[in-house]
């Protein structure tokens, strides 16, 4: 595979999209999560950010807990620098369950508690 291709973000996503929908969760979070930082790397924020929510996915699909919250939490924190709030918002629930699935209370506390916060100011800005 040459330079070019390896590093075009927009191909890796597609091959990543590609993976999922035929279940190979594992190849496919590889992909979102080097397509996330090639995205990032040019600026564009939002399909980082949406690459890391779908790395997480794999990991939750894979019952890769652990993983699956980091990858949530760098989506919520990402989006949420970049004013990108509702998705913060989805990836910060996703982490909770994550959390959950992990059986730490105290984890899952603290977001529905960030959630809770998050929501109230998105709807004082309307």
């Amino acid at each position: 595979m040459n330079e070019k291709m390896k590093e075009d973000p927009v191909k890796l996503h597609k091959d990543a999209n590609t993976l999922y929908e035929v279940g190979k969760y594992k190849e496919a979070e590889e992909k979102f999560l080097q397509a996330a930082d090639l995205y990032k790397k040019v600026n564009n924020f939002f399909d980082s950010t949406s690459m890391l929510f779908k790395a997480g996915e794999c990991a939750y699909t894979l019952k890769d807990y652990d993983k699956a919250v980091e990858q949530f939490l760098k989506s919520a924190e990402l989006s949420f620098n970049k004013g990108f709030d509702r998705f913060g918002v989805s990836a910060l629930e996703y982490a909770r369950d994550c959390y959950g699935a992990l059986k730490n209370k105290k984890k899952v506390k603290e977001l529905e508690k960030k959630i809770k916060e998050v929501k109230k100011k998105l709807e004082a800005s309307f």
